[in-house]
């Protein structure tokens, strides 16, 4: 045990053994989010997340977890919703400037890897913090594909994935149900069951977002009544 451990917890440096604690803080936050999961089937990319709507009144419509990056990318946050709505405008930024550049869509390995950079950066110096939350970033550019972005900044591409709270449980699932080949819809009544599994069934087309990603059609975010058909 070292005397002074708080000095290595009040800003991004690394304790003697070999630690950084403000990582780890933003992992904890992660682990702290509502769960959501990645699918890659044959033809696409299936994202599911779940919405954790805590207060009474709120308009369950304003709160969203899935985002349309691109044409054909998709991204799903966990953890500091701040930080996760920061991030997904950055993605944005720069598949627009590439798209503007190239006239093409960015791949989802670019964009997963300049976005790793910039997390990586909060973790570098004194008075900036690290980005609270983990991303799954999916879509479609030679195949579907799917990448995690987790707080420390590393990313990894992944056939299924999860984050947030259920991570654990749900990576469980994932590893005995998961098919290589799945079609579309066999990912998407994987992914809400291990949601629906989750919560213990506790599901409405309130608080769960479903999108797919496909060649053909790009990125779909379904509307609450498409979510409905799914429960």
């Amino acid at each position: 045990m070292y005397p002074n451990v708080q000095a290595y917890d009040r800003g991004v440096m690394f304790s003697p053994d070999g630690r950084l604690f403000q990582v780890e803080y933003a992992k904890e936050a992660v682990r702290r989010g509502a769960t959501s999961i990645g699918i890659v089937a044959n033809d696409s990319v299936v994202l599911v997340a779940h919405k954790n709507v805590l207060e009474p009144l709120a308009v369950p419509s304003t709160i969203q977890k899935i985002f349309r990056v691109d044409s054909y990318i998709g991204a799903t946050y966990s953890g500091l919703v701040a930080d996760g709505l920061h991030m997904i405008s950055a993605m944005r930024n720069k598949t627009q400037t590439h798209r503007m550049v190239y006239n093409e869509t960015e791949s989802v390995e670019t964009i997963a890897k300049e976005i790793s950079e910039e997390m990586q950066m909060a973790t570098q110096y004194g008075g900036i913090r690290p980005y609270a939350i983990s991303l799954l970033i999916g879509g479609i550019d030679r195949g579907p594909k799917l990448f995690e972005i987790e707080p420390g900044a590393s990313y990894l591409g992944y056939k299924a994935d999860a984050i947030g709270s259920g991570k654990s449980v749900a990576q469980e699932m994932l590893v005995k149900s998961f098919k290589e080949n799945m079609d579309t819809e066999e990912a998407l009544k994987l992914g809400v069951s291990i949601i629906k599994k989750l919560n213990e069934g506790k599901l409405t087309e309130n608080n769960l977002d479903i999108s797919t990603i496909k060649k053909d059609v790009g990125i779909e975010i379904f509307t609450s009544e498409k979510v409905a058909k799914y429960l």
